[in-house]
């Protein structure tokens, strides 16, 4: 920049020597004693220069406050990017997923919120969601008077721990819990005590709208919604999903149809009810897909509270529970027996007198002192015509053939609950003997069924399942030739249509099946008065599209069985009510019956 004299822009003034001024402009030295005065007429300066001491020590003093502004600035720089930090840490302590934090006492002081996906039948129904409850924690940080605010809490939230509260509200931790999952009224009640640092988050309870219903396939979640029983934990992960991987965060669809689901467990309680029975069990499958339409275990308990049941209630005897079936067993020796090649239905077994094999003798429970032949085995119940079967099957063999029907190994199933079944420790002749009448190895009701359904689907092992097939094809392995399941499926009619489980027959549906009684092992041996009866029934019988399978735990005998226990009394009249209810539900339409109805059933048969 220039003048349009020609002179420079800028004056030079000592402000030291005031007399002998030397101004001195774009390289012309001026006189002045003041910058006022130093400024000729006609010059036009821009800007002026001081020299001299004091006007270093004006110089010096505005670097150091251009310092000092320069540090406070950083300073402040500092704190809010550190407020920051802490701000966003707070609010990703809270997201869903966090882990949780430990205090010093070792108790979880925080934990993430879980969000789980929904739960329903496979119609549609919910059975397990989310809902949005208030939590109540603190920000000790911002408590004024951690003793009042505990007080306070205490009026009304009393069942708080106060010394454990105080810990708490005086940690300086910025984040932790006091209280999970309030209701509305509670909420209101500490809200309008207005305290500084107590806050509330909301934050996802699975909720069961159904209750009881079905509480055994569902389980339950515990106080940050991860799965601890049930469907619940066996699908964690799934229902857990984060949207991360394919298919996760859609609802679960299960094989249940809750329709079916009630009326077994009304049916269930009722034949409880009646007998005095201990407990109960039921399951009904698709014989062709191992899908589970019901299944059902009492007593139950609700989900929505499981701590509020005692462990007999929350133990799944459907699947976790194992049990010595019986005769229900005898359908399987009989159709081992004619699929090896080693009896047809013109086979007959003398049943004249106890069998004695190696040391250990063999009775019928009602003997019928004849010869029987291969149906009046399985109608009559005879336990030693089954352990003559066993016999001419040999013990590899029986053992390979009950191994291939999945009676030996843990079944696979979408719940941890799931019983390992319990085989003899030694296996020979006389195992093979009894295990063909059902004691010595011990399996539970659904894996019963699941090997059950093959005698109705063409002789095809299918692996159950509790969720729905949807577009999956189901898991099937031929196990028994077409034949073979055609012949043992006569056999089970005609036990309903004139033998032990004629109170399981529905008209239009042709029941067929077996019933089971078993004696509960115990100290000193078995105990007669200590009976697990059963019913395992397929219909409709001309083509079986459906299992049901109905177990009672110490039933007792009533007026109305004549003294009776065993499971032509009570397991095959309730397997009956249960095909009755159910059968209209799953689509089954009613035809006209080809076979003989049931016949009157006598005392001697209901084994």
């Amino acid at each position: 920049m220039s003048n349009s004299s020609g002179y420079g822009d800028w004056v030079t003034i000592d402000i030291d020597a005031p007399e002998q001024m030397h101004s001195r402009g774009h390289g012309q030295s001026l006189p002045g004693s003041a910058a006022g005065e130093a400024t000729p007429q006609g010059f036009d300066v821009v800007e002026l220069e001081f020299t001299g001491t004091r006007a270093q020590a004006v110089e010096n003093g505005r670097n150091r406050m251009a310092m000092m502004a320069a540090c406070f600035l950083a300073a402040f720089c500092i704190l809010g990017f550190r407020v920051l930090e802490l701000t966003l840490a707070d609010d990703l302590q809270m997201q869903a997923g966090a882990e949780p934090v430990a205090a010093a006492d070792g108790e979880l002081v925080h934990a993430g919120p879980v969000h789980r996906v929904m739960i329903t039948d496979r119609n549609g129904e919910v059975l397990a969601t989310d809902v949005s409850v208030p939590s109540l924690y603190v920000d000790a940080r911002k408590v004024i008077e951690p003793n009042a605010t505990a007080d306070a809490l205490l009026s009304v939230l009393p069942d708080l721990d106060r010394d454990r509260l105080i810990a708490r509200l005086t940690s300086d931790r910025a984040f932790q819990w006091i209280s999970r999952k309030l209701g509305p009224r509670q909420q209101a009640l500490v809200h309008a005590l207005g305290l500084p640092g107590i806050g509330f988050k909301h934050e996802p309870q699975r909720v069961y709208p159904k209750g009881h219903s079905a509480a055994h396939v569902l389980g339950y979640v515990d106080t940050d919604n991860r799965g601890i029983a049930g469907i619940e934990r066996g699908l964690d992960t799934l229902l857990a999903g984060d949207g991360s991987s394919p298919g996760s965060g859609r609802p679960v669809q299960l094989a249940l149809d809750m329709r079916v689901q009630h009326a077994v467990e009304e049916e269930l309680a009722k034949a409880m009810a009646t007998f005095s029975a201990r407990s109960a069990a039921g399951v009904v499958l698709d014989v062709h897909t191992g899908e589970v339409r019901a299944l059902v275990s009492l007593p139950d308990y609700d989900p929505n509270a499981p701590m509020d049941a005692d462990d007999d209630a929350r133990f799944n005897r459907a699947t976790r529970a194992i049990y010595e079936m019986g005769s229900t067993f005898k359908v399987f020796t009989a159709a081992i027996a004619m699929d090896a090649g080693v009896a047809s239905m013109a086979s007959r077994y003398d049943a004249r007198k106890p069998l004695k094999v190696g040391g250990h003798t063999i009775h019928d429970f009602h003997a019928e002192d004849r010869i029987l032949t291969m149906a009046e085995v399985v109608m009559h119940s005879s336990n030693i015509g089954s352990a003559s079967m066993a016999l001419d099957i040999g013990v590899e063999r029986h053992r390979s053939y009950l191994d291939r029907l999945g009676l030996l190994t843990r079944p696979e199933l979408e719940l941890p609950e799931v019983a390992q079944p319990l085989l003899p420790p030694r296996w020979k002749e006389i195992e093979t003997m009894t295990i063909s009448f059902g004691h010595g190895l011990a399996v539970s009701p659904l894996q019963l069924a699941a090997a059950g359904a093959a005698l109705g689907n063409g002789g095809y092992r299918v692996s159950p399942t509790l969720l729905a097939l949807r577009d999956r094809e189901p898991e099937r392995t031929q196990v028994l030739s077409g034949q073979t399941a055609s012949d043992v499926l006569g056999l089970m009619r005609r036990v309903v249509g004139e033998g032990t489980g004629g109170q399981a027959d529905v008209p239009g549906y042709d029941v067929a099946g077996k019933t089971g009684t078993a004696e509960k092992p115990g100290r000193g041996g078995y105990k007669k008065n200590k009976l697990i009866t059963s019913f395992l029934g397929l219909f409709p019988a001309r083509a079986p599209q459906y299992l049901v399978l109905v177990l009672l735990d110490e039933p007792n005998a009533t007026k109305q069985t004549y003294g009776y226990a065993t499971a032509g009394w009570n397991a095959a009249p309730t397997a009956g009510q249960v095909i009755r209810r159910v059968a209209p539900i799953l689509g089954v339409r009613p035809v006209p019956s080809q076979l003989p109805g049931p016949a009157i059933v006598e005392a001697g048969l209901v084994r």
